[in-house]
């Protein structure tokens, strides 16, 4: 019995991950997801409401976040439907749950506008079914509060399920497409301790970026004078090779990097997110000069 409850097990895993990379191998999604990104990008510019609503304050995404309140609402909803005495309470859940959608959708939007082609093909999908969620619990709302209870309650199950497979996807995306993670947390733990030798000072053209390694570390060096700065050159939210981006000057900031792939913006001096979408700063490595020699040391490697 053992062996065949693992074989059921194995067997529903493969079907499902079968699925799941028929969604992510679907080119025929592009061309609707690079419109909706653009949409997307041009309905919220850059600039401080998007970095909101990437969760830039947060230090890491703000999506998870907000749909705990829709998904709380409408699932609470929900058992509350079978209880006696529920009607009410449960109404009143499906109207916050709806209401509490839209701030949720428009920080997935974001985060998706700013996703690799594969991350936005199950996107798409996770929002159709989202979508259709929220269509279904709003339309339970409206038959409840004209008195058609049945088509009510209806709705809201088939809302549930729809729900469901959405919520499935975003796990998906969160867990396995490693959307929203922070692709440096790595770093310190595959660092090697202790100061490191780059070369010499003299090798590094002044206020350009540049890359070394660290043992299996790409590390993204500026040199200004006599003054190294160094981050890890492993963009935190997508894994872009920081020293291919751009390099600007801010009057308060100091000198920043911008991320090649998604125009990420990181503060050269500390790692510190400046515009999303990233939200995780970058790992930074102390930097000395020790007799015309750069030398790096990131604080609890190892």
């Amino acid at each position: 019995m053992a062996e065949l409850t693992t074989k059921t097990v194995t067997d529903a895993g493969r079907a499902v991950g079968r699925l799941i990379k028929t969604i992510e191998g679907e080119a025929r999604l592009d061309p609707l997801a690079q419109k909706l990104a653009g949409l997307i990008q041009k309905l919220v510019p850059e600039g401080p409401v998007r970095d909101l609503l990437h969760g830039v304050p947060l230090g890491h995404p703000a999506h998870p976040f907000l749909v705990q309140v829709p998904l709380g609402a409408w699932t609470s909803a929900n058992v509350l439907d079978l209880l006696p005495g529920g009607w009410i309470p449960a109404t009143a859940l499906i109207g916050v749950g709806t209401a509490a959608a839209l701030p949720a959708a428009a920080a997935g939007a974001v985060d998706f506008a700013a996703a690799h082609p594969e991350q936005q093909r199950v996107g798409l999908v996770h929002w159709a079914s989202v979508a259709t969620a929220g269509t279904l619990y709003g339309a339970s709302f409206i038959a409840r509060i004209t008195g058609n209870r049945k088509a009510g309650k209806r709705l809201a199950l088939a809302g549930l399920v729809a729900a469901s497979v959405g919520g499935y996807l975003g796990g998906h995306l969160a867990y396995r497409q490693a959307m929203g993670a922070n692709h440096a947390e790595h770093v310190p733990h595959l660092t090697p301790t202790g100061w490191h030798d780059l070369g010499l000072l003299t090798e590094l053209p002044e206020h350009q970026l540049r890359q070394r390694m660290v043992g299996t570390t790409p590390v993204l060096l500026y040199r200004d004078g006599e003054r190294v700065l160094a981050l890890a050159d492993t963009c935190s939210h997508l894994s872009a090779p920081l020293h291919e981006g751009e390099l600007a000057d801010d009057a308060e900031l100091g000198p920043c990097v911008t991320c090649p792939w998604h125009g990420s913006v990181f503060a050269l001096e500390d790692g510190a997110v400046v515009h999303g979408p990233a939200t995780a700063p970058q790992p930074r490595f102390e930097a000395r000069v020790t007799g015309g020699r750069v030398e790096v040391m990131l604080p609890g490697a190892g």
